[in-house]
């Protein structure tokens, strides 16, 4: 399972969702995408952070740990 975390600079809520998936041991990447601008034509967020798993945009912004929990493991 490939996890990518898409983020900007500054983005508190991004280090929030870092945090979640690290409690939950999920390994993922972390994407700039301001400095990647091509993830914003395969996933237009309109706010960060966003969440792809297996190529998929699953979660915009900071989802509950239970919905992780959810996709993650069950």
């Amino acid at each position: 399972m490939k996890v990518q975390v898409l983020t900007v600079p500054g983005c508190s809520n991004c280090v929030v969702l870092e945090k979640m998936l690290d409690v939950l041991g999920i390994p993922y990447d972390v994407i700039d995408v301001s400095k990647n601008p091509s993830y914003l034509e395969k996933y237009p967020i309109f706010t960060a952070p966003g969440l792809v798993i297996d190529k998929k945009l699953e979660f915009t912004g900071i989802p509950k740990i239970d919905e992780l929990e959810e996709k993650f493991f069950k």
